[in-house]
């Protein structure tokens, strides 16, 4: 195994040197990012065109003044417009399937943790439970046509996943620690308006994350500090576990074109104070891809950065014949003691792009950041905005996903408090935010428990490229059809 501790270059370390005595010797100056020697710095802010209503504060902050004076009501949009509303919660997955009669439907988990969410859903028993199927006939008019309720529809947790080739719809009863697998696959190729329930069977083992080969024959659940199992779905009404390992912590799961690598968000290793070291991983699983008897998986490497919190998944792609990784790390760092006693303190990961050309040696090329993730801003007023100190919750980030892996122009990253937030990625080692769309939940509008405000931004975001749109759920308010305006829906094609 490799293990890499981040990162850049000496020349690089040495600047950051300099600039830190520059920065004592000017303490009477406030730098916009504060950035301390350890972390990157935030991205570049969006410049908002026409038709906008643009936050009031730093990147990504909804000020508590905000919700006072009633700003924050209104929303705030940065080359986005709004085309359609849908459902009054939302979890972490928006997905987008066009079956074999060219119906395309989105379908969204609408339970964010169970069962917290429960007394808001429980208002409309036929609509807002499980796992939430729109036609999407009509993108400003989203007709919701069947909301599915087998086992792990209800808590899928972050594993739902749909398979574009064989129309396969997935996912394994989870929570935020982890619940009994149950592996339910649903057909959806056939109507993906009325989803058809396959098999429902308890071959995931223990459920939390997932992943899914491209070929749509090996489906991977994985469990936080705990379970990694391949199950073969090549007769998706007959699952068959191929693989199980015990005793690592493994969170989102990602694979190569070919399905013989696996990117997967590592959660670190257990030690005295709970799991520490957590980064992205890089496994061999091509004797799980090939079906070899007692299939072996490799570690090719492990590479940290000093700023992780907990790596929520790697999603790969291509820039130009190069191989990369758009990794993300949701919320504070909670499984290291100082992130459990000292909430203020917490890095905040954000997240980053990974080159995988040599998968035995990954490296850190550029990080994508918001001026409210850094650590200088996090424990001054910020810190007292509505949302911000909750551990759940709080400015950091959660899911990210690009309209295509080949040469994606534009990334869309769901940043819990500061919502759907948009950057540009062609250049890879300078992106730069190009829009966002976060409409924030107002006190006393939302029933759960604990009672939260603002926008709860947790969702994999989903491409309608035709109509430079993107799909995301806020878990406080709902599923969004969100135009991208001002020429920003332009990169959304090649």
């Amino acid at each position: 195994m490799v293990v890499h501790e981040v990162r850049r270059g000496p020349g690089l370390r040495r600047l950051a040197v300099v600039l830190a005595a520059v920065a004592t010797v000017l303490a009477g100056i406030q730098l916009s990012d504060a950035v301390s020697p350890a972390f990157p710095a935030s991205v570049p802010r969006a410049h908002c065109g026409p038709g906008s209503h643009p936050e009031t504060s730093s990147q990504g902050r909804v000020p508590a003044r905000d919700y006072q004076n009633g700003r924050a009501a209104k929303g705030y949009t940065c080359n986005t417009r709004q085309v359609a509303h849908q459902g009054k919660s939302g979890g972490f997955k928006v997905l987008r399937y066009t079956d074999r009669h060219g119906r395309t439907c989105a379908f969204y988990d609408s339970t964010l943790l169970f069962p917290r969410d429960l007394l808001g859903n429980l208002k409309n028993l036929t609509k807002g439970l499980g796992v939430i199927v729109l036609d999407m006939t009509r993108p400003d008019h989203p007709r919701q046509t069947a909301n599915l309720t087998s086992l792990a529809m209800i808590s899928p947790h972050e594993s739902l996943l749909v398979n574009k080739k064989r129309g396969l719809l997935a996912g394994v009863l989870g929570t935020a620690a982890t619940y009994p697998g149950i592996l339910d696959v649903y057909d959806v190729k056939s109507d993906c308006r009325h989803p058809r329930l396959l098999s429902s069977t308890p071959s995931g083992l223990l459920g939390h994350e997932s992943g899914w080969s491209s070929d749509g024959k090996t489906f991977y659940s994985s469990s936080a500090a705990l379970t990694l199992v391949a199950v073969d779905l090549t007769n998706p009404r007959v699952p068959v576990p191929l693989f199980t390992q015990f005793g690592v912590s493994y969170h989102g799961l990602r694979l190569s074109a070919d399905n013989k690598t696996m990117y997967v968000a590592n959660l670190g290793k257990p030690g005295p104070t709970l799991l520490t070291g957590g980064g992205l991983r890089i496994l061999d699983v091509s004797e799980i891809q090939e079906r070899k008897t007692n299939p072996s998986v490799k570690v090719l490497s492990t590479i940290t950065w000093r700023e992780h919190s907990i790596p929520q998944v790697a999603q790969p792609f291509t820039r130009n014949g190069k191989h990369y990784v758009l990794e993300v790390d949701e919320f504070v760092d909670l499984f290291e003691l100082s992130g459990l006693t000292d909430l203020a303190h917490a890095p905040v990961g954000a997240a980053r792009i990974i080159n995988v050309d040599d998968p035995r040696h990954p490296r850190i090329v550029s990080d994508i950041r918001l001026q409210v993730h850094q650590p200088g801003v996090r424990t001054g007023p910020q810190y007292r905005d509505p949302g911000a100190s909750f551990p759940a919750q709080g400015y950091a980030a959660h899911y990210c996903s690009m309209p295509t892996a080949v040469n994606p122009k534009i990334a869309g990253c769901s940043m819990i408090l500061s919502g759907l937030r948009l950057f540009d990625i062609r250049d890879v080692r300078h992106p730069k935010e190009i829009g966002y769309f976060n409409k924030p939940t107002m006190p006393g509008t939302k029933l759960g428990f604990p009672v939260v405000e603002g926008a709860y931004a947790m969702s994999q975001p989903a491409w309608d490229v035709k109509r430079h749109s993107v799909w995301y759920t806020d878990a406080n308010s709902g599923f969004y059809v969100v135009r991208l305006t001002n020429g920003v829906g332009k990169l959304l094609t090649h």
